[in-house]
């Protein structure tokens, strides 16, 4: 629930801010606004620590970069956890060999909202728009004409094809769904043993998560219904956590596989 969120390098779990965003309205597409330059999970992870901190959601940059862009971060303000990426050797491995390199994430306090520092206005780039056939182009799926014979189904993905029925009510929300199959290794199941393959409860839950993440992210309509068909699927279940990490990297990709650029606009605080 709101307000028994914790963010801290032991106690911050993907599962977490994935239960925020399906069960509050509205946090995604204000996380999404606020943050769009950052990976969908750090906008979750960026907008609760403001939220439970009262402060301002807005544009966020590093100390030394407000300074840079001549504003200078309040004292006393405490900096926002991101997740970032760090590239580490294993002991094991001679330093020169660059094959025992790997990345992992760790947790760190480097970030500042806008609204934490004073200054000059700064030119930051508008949110994007989102373009669906620059999307599918990107991620290299196609779309291939509706053949399905059952009146009830309004979309279906095969291998890396997509395809959506003329008369879905809500064909973006359904593109994501079908595009977060492919992107999940769904389709790509079944050549698996039935304890290996992702239960279908599950692979419906992290499909019909990543459209309601990208349904609020971009303000269109269906969050609703993506709501209540993760729920019917869940059964009261949790989501785990392993399907938390994978449904925010999947709604990332589609989110900025379509990303249209934009110009740049003055932003004070």
């Amino acid at each position: 629930m709101q307000g028994q969120f914790t963010t801290t390098t032991d106690t911050t779990k993907w599962s977490d801010l994935l239960r925020e965003a399906v069960s509050i309205p509205g946090t995604i597409l204000e996380a999404y606004t606020a943050f769009h330059g950052y990976s969908v999970g750090n906008q979750m992870l960026a907008m609760i620590q403001c939220r439970l901190r009262g402060i301002q959601p807005g544009p966020l940059c590093t100390y030394p970069g407000w300074k840079a862009k001549g504003r200078q971060v309040r004292k006393g303000e405490k900096a926002i956890l991101l997740c970032m990426p760090i590239t580490c050797k294993r002991k094991d491995e001679a330093e020169s060999d660059e094959a025992g390199a790997f990345t992992r994430f760790v947790y760190k306090p480097h970030w500042f909202v806008i609204s934490q520092t004073d200054g000059e206005p700064v030119e930051l780039p508008e949110l994007p728009e989102w373009g669906r056939a620059q999307a599918l182009a990107a991620l290299g799926i196609n779309e291939i004409a509706f053949d399905h014979t059952d009146g009830n189904v309004l979309g279906f993905a095969r291998g890396k094809s997509i395809a959506i029925s003329p008369v879905n009510p809500l064909p973006h929300k359904t593109t994501f769904h079908e595009l977060a199959h492919i992107l999940l290794g769904h389709c790509s199941e079944s050549a698996f043993a039935d304890g290996e393959a992702t239960p279908k409860s599950l692979r419906e839950v992290e499909a019909e998560s990543v459209a309601l993440i990208c349904c609020e992210s971009l303000g269109l309509p269906g969050a609703e219904f993506a709501r209540g068909y993760i729920q019917s699927w869940l059964a009261g279940d949790m989501i785990p956590e392993k399907s938390a990490q994978k449904i925010f990297h999947a709604a990332d990709q589609i989110l900025k596989a379509g990303q249209v650029a934009t110009i740049a606009y003055l932003v004070a605080a």
